[in-house]
């Protein structure tokens, strides 16, 4: 019961946090490994139950997707869909103890993208003449992050589409969500042919995540940004600290 009420409390407060800010995962990943599964498991889970988030997410942002040509859009789920593929299928062939060794630098490098993220996307944008506008290679690049370990992919992904020289922020938000949508989906695939999603933990994650994005949208109104922002982000620190340690310690 205890397990059930955690990862439930972690997936609600993460579809609070996600409302606002992002870094929902911050909450959900370390929760499931906390409760006894191996991290390749718990990673999996985590992305299994983000996914129904970023289906509404998408459709709610349908406007803003359908102003990009055809052409664009399919090409740019194409690439995306084929590095997400391969960072699930290098999970795959991952060990524990290897994605253990991992896991504490890119929870650090998702907590500081998600915490500077605005002077991050400043500074890159300042670089966009040297990157291709909606260039296959970076996108490739981030996605096969995204499918290996989906933490903070929102906001690297924003910070991608500012080197593209990407203005409009609505258009932004829409190309993440829907690209964070494939490599969602086709992370869920991957994984769950490969048996080692822990279907219990994601469904009760999944109620848990849709209430918190729903029902604490009144909630992440009222919270300044700001202070939502940093408590993720320590929590984000925290927790690398804390893995690192599990890791080398």
């Amino acid at each position: 019961m205890f397990d059930t009420v955690l990862i439930f409390g972690a997936a609600f407060l993460a579809g609070i946090v996600n409302t606002i800010a992002g870094g929902g995962t911050f909450l959900t990943f370390p929760a499931l490994v906390f409760v006894g599964l191996p991290p390749i498991v718990a990673n999996a889970t985590s992305s299994v139950a983000v996914l129904p988030g970023y289906l509404s997410g998408t459709l709610g942002y349908a406007p803003e997707v359908r102003s990009f040509d055809r052409p664009t859009l399919t090409r740019l789920c194409a690439v995306t869909l084929a590095g997400s593929t391969l960072g699930a299928l290098a999970l795959l062939v991952s060990s524990n103890e290897l994605f253990a060794a991992v896991v504490p630098f890119l929870l650090l490098i998702a907590t500081i993208v998600f915490y500077w993220g605005v002077p991050i996307r400043a500074y890159v944008a300042r670089l966009s003449s040297s990157v291709t506008p909606y260039g296959s290679v970076s996108l490739f690049v981030v996605a096969v992050y995204g499918g290996y370990f989906n933490g903070g992919l929102g906001i690297i992904l924003l910070a991608l589409f500012a080197m593209w020289g990407m203005i409009s922020v609505h258009q932004m938000n829409g190309l993440k969500t829907a690209l964070s949508f494939v490599v969602s989906a086709i992370s869920v695939v991957v994984f769950a042919i490969a048996g080692i999603v822990a279907w219990p933990q994601a469904l009760i994650m999944m109620v848990g995540a849709l209430l918190g994005g729903y029902l604490g949208a009144p909630i992440a109104r009222a919270l300044p940004e700001p202070v939502v922002r940093t408590g993720i982000a320590a929590i984000g620190f925290t927790m690398s600290a804390v893995f690192l340690y599990r890791a080398f310690g």
